[in-house]
């Protein structure tokens, strides 16, 4: 049984997507502990819509992490 926490990445790039645009692009989303794959889901549509080029291109990173936790 493995003890240590260890987080999917999609879950760390939804943490590291409302450290740098929780503001500005993320303002109407709450920050959730444990997120699963369809909330980065909607935190990347929020990204792609609301941020701009590098907000753009993170969405993207969540998508594949969320695509390789399948």
């Amino acid at each position: 049984m493995n003890t240590g926490s260890t987080q999917p990445d999609f879950a760390r790039l939804y943490r590291q997507a409302f450290a740098e645009y929780g503001a500005r692009a993320l303002w109407n989303k709450r920050v959730l502990e444990e997120p699963t794959k369809e909330d980065a889901l909607v935190v990347a549509c929020a990204l792609r819509v609301e941020g701009n080029r590098a907000a753009r291109q993170l969405a993207e990173q969540i998508e594949r992490a969320c695509r390789a936790a399948v």
